[in-house]
C-alpha cells in the first residue's frame, strides 16, 4: 500500500511547505470527516464528532483553526482540548465516545515543524487502510456541507483534570511516591501542565524543567531526545530521578541520581521483570531497533519476543495481533496494554515508579540483570526517496559489515519515516568494532547520495 501524505507517525512535514499548509489541513479535515461519518453507523440527523489536541508550537494555533473548518464543512463536530499529550487524545477520544481524536504535532522535531495524526473511536492509531481511504478522498473535491448540517465546535474545559485523574489511577492505589525527589523535563510541550501535577498528587518532590512553551522553544535543548539538561537539572538538585518526556509527551527517556540514562529497552526490561513477578508476560514486543541484548534477556526469561517495524504503531499493531500486553521502542515509546490503548511517557514513569517501590530497589539495580550491546545509532540526509537497497555499493558495505560482526551484531539502514534522512544502526559485542563499521557506513551512504543528488 503506497500512501502519498501519511508517514509512519501520521502526516508530518515543515510548517508552509505542503502538506503542512492551511489549505491543505482544511482539505485533510474534510476529507477525514467524510470517511468517519461513512464509517460511524450514525443515527440520520445525528453528527459525527471529534477531539482535536495540539502541542505548543505557535503554528498550531493556524492549523487548529483550518481542521476545525474542514470538519465543519463535512458536518462533523469538533471538541477542542488545546495544548495537550498525545496519549491524552487518545484518553479523552475513547472516554468522550467520539468517533475519532486528531493531534496536531510534530513530536520531537524543532518547532518550524508540525504534523496531523489520529486515533480511533478506541484510542488506536488509525490502520494504515483508513488513512489509504482518507488519501483517497483527499483526491476529491470539497463541499461544504448545508448550513443546517455544519458542525459545530466547543471547548472542553476539563481536558486536563480528567486526564491527570486517569494516569494516576495507572499507578498501584497502594503505593505512593513520598520521600522520592523526581526533576520532570516537558520539553516545553504538551505535557507542561500534566506531568508536575501528576507526580506531585503522588506524593513525589517534583520540579520541573522544559515547563515554560512560547510556541517556539518546544525540544529546544531539552526533552527526551537531549537529556543533558535534565542530567543537570538533577546533579544540581540532587534529586534521586528525572524523567525526560518529548513534545507531545509519548516518549520516555530516565535518569538517576549519578546521570546515568536509561533509554527504551531499558525501562520495557524494568517494567517486564516487575510484571513477571506476578504473572510472567505472554510475550513482548519491540522493534528492529531494539538492543539484541534484551532479546536474549528475554529468552533466558522464557518470555516470547518479536520484532516490528520501527514505530510505535507497529508495535501496537504485532501486540493485538499476538494478544500481548507489552512492547516498545528504545527511543522511549513504550506501551502497557494493560494500562492505555497507545504509548504515554508519563504512564510508562509511573509504571518505573510503581516497579521502584515494589523491588524497593533503585533503577540501576532494576536494570542490573541487562547489559545493553554498544549500539550506535547515526542519520545522514539524503533526498526524498532516496533507496539504499538500489546502490549496489551499499549492499556490499552493508554485508561486509555484517560478515565483520557475525552473530555477535546487527546492522540496519532504513528510510525515517519523518525526515529526509537514512537512519544507520550498527550494534555487537566490541564498542571499538561498532565505532569503525558504523563510520565505514556512514561515510559511503554520504557518498553514494552525494553522487545521486548531483544527476
Amino acid at each position: 500500500m503506497s500512501r502519498k501524505y501519511f508517514g509512519t507517525d501520521g502526516i508530518r512535514g515543515r510548517v508552509g511547505e505542503p502538506p503542512i499548509t492551511p489549505e491543505f489541513v482544511m482539505r485533510l479535515g474534510y476529507a477525514a470527516g467524510g470517511v468517519l461519518v461513512n464509517r460511524a453507523g450514525l443515527r440520520r440527523g445525528d453528527h459525527a464528532a471529534v477531539l482535536i489536541g495540539k502541542d505548543t508550537r505557535i503554528s498550531g494555533y493556524m492549523l487548529e483553526a483550518a481542521l476545525e473548518a474542514g470538519f465543519s464543512a463535512a458536518g462533523v463536530d469538533t471538541m477542542l482540548t488545546g495544548p495537550m499529550p498525545t496519549p491524552a487524545i487518545a484518553y479523552l477520544t475513547r472516554a468522550l465516545r467520539l468517533q475519532a481524536g486528531v493531534v496536531i504535532s510534530a513530536s520531537h522535531n524543532p518547532f518550524e515543524d508540525n504534523g496531523i495524526k489520529f486515533f480511533s473511536a478506541g484510542g488506536d492509531k488509525l490502520p494504515d487502510e483508513i488513512e489509504q481511504e482518507i488519501e483517497d478522498a483527499l483526491e476529491g473535491q470539497m463541499r461544504c456541507r448545508d448550513s443546517t448540517r455544519l458542525g459545530r465546535a466547543k471547548r472542553v474545559e476539563d481536558a486536563a483534570g480528567r486526564y491527570i485523574e486517569f494516569c494516576k489511577s495507572t499507578f498501584p492505589n497502594s503505593l505512593d511516591l513520598r520521600g522520592m525527589s523526581i526533576v520532570v523535563d516537558c520539553a516545553h510541550g504538551a505535557a507542561y501542565h500534566i506531568a508536575p501535577h501528576v507526580l506531585h498528587e503522588l506524593g513525589a518532590d517534583v520540579s520541573s524543567i522544559g515547563a515554560a512553551p512560547d510556541g517556539y522553544n518546544i525540544n529546544a535543548g531539552v526533552g527526551a531526545t537531549q537529556p543533558a539538561a535534565l542530567i543537570q537539572a538533577v546533579r544540581e538538585r540532587g534529586a534521586e530521578l528525572g524523567l525526560a518526556l518529548d513534545g507531545d509527551g509519548d516518549r520516555l527517556i530516565m535518569v538517576d541520581g549519578a546521570g546515568r540514562t536509561y533509554d527504551g529497552d531499558e525501562l520495557l526490561y524494568v517494567i517486564a521483570t516487575d510484571r513477571a513477578r506476578s504473572e510472567r508476560p505472554n510475550g513482548i514486543a519491540g522493534t528492529l531497533m531494539t538492543n539484541l541484548a534484551l532479546e536474549r534477556a528475554f529468552e533466558a526469561m522464557a518470555i516470547p519476543f518479536g520484532r516490528a517495524k520501527v514505530g510505535d504503531r507497529y508495535v501496537l499493531e504485532m501486540l493485538k495481533e499476538k494478544g500481548w500486553l507489552l512492547g516498545g521502542e528504545n527511543s522511549g515509546h513504550i506501551i502497557c496494554l494493560d494500562r492505555h490503548t497507545t504509548g504515554d511517557g508519563l504512564v510508562s514513569a509511573l509504571q518505573v515508579l510503581a516497579a521502584m517501590r515494589r523491588g524497593k530497589a533503585a533503577l540501576a539495580q532494576l536494570c542490573g540483570g541487562l547489559r545493553l550491546y554498544p549500539q550506535i545509532l547515526r542519520n545522514v540526509p539524503v533526498a526524498r526517496g532516496f533507496d539504499w537497497s538500489e546502490s549496489s555499493k551499499l549492499v556490499a558495505a552493508k554485508q561486509d559489515v555484517e560478515r565483520q560482526l557475525g552473530k555477535s551484531g546487527r546492522v540496519l539502514l532504513r528510510a525515517s519515516g519523518t525526515e529526509p534522512v537514512l537512519r544507520i544502526m550498527v550494534e555487537g559485542a566490541d564498542a571499538e568494532q561498532v565505532e569503525r563499521c558504523v563510520t565505514l557506513l556512514t561515510d559511503a551512504v554520504a557518498t553514494v547520495a552525494a553522487a545521486a543528488a548531483c544527476t
